[in-house]
C-alpha cells in the first residue's frame, strides 16, 4: 500500500469518469484481488465469496452484455440516459465481478441448523467486505471504481457467458480505471449523529 489504511479508507470514492487505462500491471490486479479473497473473514470461515476479473475484451462485453438485457426492460424514449451510463462503465479497464456461492450457504444452513436463517445474511456481509477491500485497495493503487447492481437482470446470461456454475448468485459489479476527473465533494453527516461513544 502506498498510504496507511485509514488513509485508503478515506480516500475511496465512487468514480464514474473511469479511462480505459490502468496505473498497475494486470499480474498485479491479480496479486492484490487474490490475496484479498484468500485473505478477507466470512463468517464461519465460510468463504462463501466468488470474484471474477475481466479485463479487455472480457470487460466490453460485460457491459455489451448488460446493455443488451437492459434494452430488453427499459423504454425506449428513457434509454439514451442509460446507455450513456454504461458507456461510462464500458469505457474503463476492467470490472470485477462479485458473487456468492450459494452451495457453501446451504451446505452452513444443514450443518447448523440453529443459525440456518442467518447465513444467508452473513454471506452479504462477507460479500461486502470483499467488496470494500478490493474497492479500497484498486484506490490505493491510484484507480478509480464505483459499485453497480445490475444484478438479477444479467445473472444468467453472465454465468453463460462465462461458463460460471448456476450456484453463483450475482451480487454486484465494479467497473475501474484509471480516474478521467476527480469526483466532486462528498456530502458528510455529522459525525456525531453516527457514532457514538459511551464509557
Amino acid at each position: 500500500m502506498n498510504k496507511t489504511f485509514l488513509d485508503a479508507v478515506k480516500h475511496r470514492r465512487s468514480y464514474y469518469d473511469i479511462l480505459g487505462e490502468s496505473t498497475v500491471s494486470d499480474a498485479r490486479l491479480e496479486e492484490i484481488i487474490g490475496d484479498i479473497v484468500k485473505s478477507a473473514p466470512s463468517a464461519f470461515n465460510s468463504q462463501s465469496t466468488r470474484v471474477v476479473l475481466l479485463l479487455g475484451e472480457e470487460h466490453g462485453a460485460f457491459w455489451d452484455l448488460t446493455e443488451a438485457e437492459l434494452k430488453k426492460v427499459v423504454a425506449e424514449e428513457n434509454f439514451a440516459s442509460t446507455k450513456e451510463k454504461i458507456e461510462s462503465f464500458r469505457k474503463g479497464y476492467g470490472t470485477v465481478l462479485y458473487f456468492e456461492e450459494t452451495e457453501v450457504i446451504k451446505g452452513l444452513q444443514e450443518k447448523f441448523p440453529l443459525y440456518a436463517q442467518n447465513f444467508a445474511k452473513w454471506s452479504e456481509h462477507t460479500n461486502a467486505i470483499h467488496q470494500f477491500a478490493i474497492w479500497t485497495a484498486l484506490e490505493d493503487e491510484g484507480l478509480g471504481a464505483s459499485l453497480q447492481h445490475y444484478t438479477e437482470l444479467v445473472e444468467e446470461a453472465v454465468r453463460q457467458r462465462w461458463g460460471l456454475k448456476s450456484s453463483w448468485k450475482l451480487i454486484a459489479q465494479m467497473p475501474f480505471g484509471k480516474p478521467g476527473s476527480q469526483p466532486g465533494e462528498k456530502d458528510v453527516q455529522p459525525l456525531e449523529e453516527r457514532f457514538l461513544v459511551k464509557k
